[in-house]
């Protein structure tokens, strides 16, 4: 209450002095006590709207007088810059983190829309998150210490820094694609682009997860296709195969099911069920993929929309792949290349998740190993039998071999041990 009384006085006591006098400072009765709005003024319009824009929550500066005096003049000035007729940078941006998280969701240019499936649902958990904690917040009030304080609840206090370093990439997005829609000279550019250098900087000095390190080895492989075979389902016992020998990525084998407004093509869909509130189409390698001569050639889709790399790979030099093969007779080699058994259709991730359990299990596998270990698995077995960066990096489609030695060759051990060994046969010979 004294800080309101501070605020009014500041401002000239309400609207008694004259109109407007108090810079759209107004007092609203909550529950908890009264709340600070700046309520704009009846001949505000902005972007053709046909009424003034809602009032603008400062609850975050009730107890402090200066900076809620300041707020409301800013607020005030652009409604009087917009009435003077500079209505090109000025928007109904509001200043909180909910509403650019809400742009990055639901605008239909939103960068948001462009992600694959597989990044949209997480992206899509995260944002919410995001929006539920930090909505109210004002995007221009925020320091790296925030930061700091935000990354030690979201990772648990450096138990989860994967759950950290999620939440904090769906952030900056979010960030990115208001700074990228904001109009020249706006207040909404202005602020995001300085908490985005903020962040940036701040995120220098927090830890990110340490890489994965977890490998499978070739009879491991055997023992889960041999598992997938005892309960029945051939169908991922080839998965397991191809992954492990041509490394491709585990949802481009198994396939990915996509809403039905993504704009590609495809013939197998989905209709709803309990599980499933729309219908949806897949896309993820075929039969046709496969040439007569056992050749696969496939554009990954996470390279599909970027640099467009195909993947070729003889089946015939992968041992395991044609053990599969010999399960599946020329009248089935038609249409996707992994199918459920039972259903005829692409399995679904979450259900596919549930067979690696299992044949995780049977195997004697430890439960830290993950499906898509396989592809990191299968590059670093390559490596370690003195294939190339160059080689690997072609055969598991990376535009950069960079990528390829730092994140899915995982042979410290073999390559510390070719390290020692010719420092000393160079000792040797001396």
């Amino acid at each position: 209450m004294a800080a309101e009384k501070t605020a009014q006085s500041r401002v000239g006591q309400g609207n008694r002095v004259g109109p407007r006098t108090n810079f759209g400072l107004t007092w609203i009765n909550r529950v908890n006590g009264r709340t600070p709005y700046w309520r704009a003024p009846s001949w505000y319009l902005p972007h053709g709207s046909d009424k003034p824009p809602e009032n603008v929550n400062l609850s975050p500066l009730a107890d402090k007088p200066d900076e809620l005096l300041k707020r409301c003049q800013g607020y005030e000035s652009e409604a009087l810059a917009w009435r003077a007729g500079v209505r090109g940078h000025v928007g109904s941006f509001d200043g909180t983190f909910g509403q650019i998280i809400q742009k990055y969701l639901h605008d239909e240019e939103s960068t948001f829309r462009a992600l694959r499936p597989s990044s949209r649902h997480p992206y899509e958990f995260y944002a919410n998150r995001l929006h539920y904690e930090l909505g109210d917040k004002r995007i221009d009030e925020v320091t790296g210490l925030d930061l700091k304080r935000w990354h030690e609840r979201w990772s648990e206090s450096g138990e989860k820094l994967a759950a950290s370093k999620m939440m904090r990439a769906v952030l900056d997005a979010a960030i990115s694609f208001s700074i990228m829609s904001a109009k020249p000279g706006s207040p909404e550019l202005r602020a995001a682009s300085e908490l985005r250098e903020v962040l940036k900087t701040a995120s220098r000095k927090i830890p990110n997860p340490r890489r994965r390190e977890s490998v499978i080895t070739a009879d491991q492989v055997v023992a889960l296709r041999a598992a997938a075979h005892a309960d029945n389902r051939p169908s991922c016992a080839l998965v397991y195969a191809m992954v492990f020998e041509t490394t491709l990525r585990l949802w481009d084998v198994i396939g990915q099911w996509w809403p039905m407004d993504a704009p590609l093509i495809s013939d197998v869909v989905m209709a709803p069920h309990t599980s499933m509130k729309e219908s949806k189409k897949w896309f993820g390698i075929r039969w046709e993929d496969i040439d007569a001569s056992l050749v696969l050639r496939y554009v990954p889709s996470k390279t599909s929309a970027k640099t467009g790399l195909a993947v070729t790979y003889p089946l015939t030099r992968a041992p395991m792949v044609m053990e599969e093969l010999a399960h599946w007779p020329d009248d089935k080699r038609r249409g996707p290349l992994i199918v459920a058994d039972g259903t005829g259709l692409p399995y679904s991730s979450n259900y596919f998740g549930e067979q690696w359990r299992k044949d995780r299990k049977a195997a004697g596998i430890s439960d830290k190993i993950w499906a898509r270990d396989l592809r990191a698995s299968g590059i670093t077995e390559g490596r370690a039998s003195g294939v190339s960066t160059d080689d690997a990096a072609k055969v598991a489609g990376h535009a950069s071999t960079k990528t390829t030695a730092a994140v899915y060759d995982r042979a410290t051990l073999e390559a510390a041990e070719r390290f020692a060994d010719a420092r000393a046969a160079k000792r040797g010979k001396k």
